[in-house]
């Protein structure tokens, strides 16, 4: 048996991508809504970047991004609290046997890439 050089990690199949893109466009407009009870998030714009579901489609990973650089600890945190309520918004909006479960982390992605940046403009100089 082989192993792939990434520590047996696949790469996501059709589905896993097509499942999180469909979940990232109704959360996304779940979201846009702001039908939110928790001020954290009804007052703040998120931006979901991405989605990443489990090989099973039981779990999904939504990683996102306050917009205006918001506390992003603090809106993770909300969202995580109103997981339940996402869930039940996205089991009405798709078909699927199972609406996966969500969890909720910050990208930090555009973080990285700005620093990346500016190493490499402070290297041209």
């Amino acid at each position: 048996m082989s192993r792939s050089r990434n520590g047996g990690a696949k790469a996501p199949t059709q589905r896993q991508l097509r499942m999180g893109e469909l979940l990232r466009h109704v959360l996304a407009e779940v979201i846009a809504r702001g039908s939110f009870r928790d001020p954290v998030l009804a007052d703040s714009g998120i931006t979901i970047t991405e989605v990443r579901t489990s090989p099973d489609l039981k779990n999904a990973t939504v990683f996102v991004t306050p917009l205006g650089g918001g506390d992003m600890s603090t809106v993770v945190k909300a969202l995580n609290n109103a997981s339940g309520f996402l869930k039940a918004h996205v089991a009405k909006s798709i078909e699927a046997r199972a609406v996966p479960n969500l969890s909720f982390k910050p990208d930090v992605s555009f973080a990285n890439a700005e620093r990346i940046e500016a190493l490499l403009a402070k290297d041209r100089d």
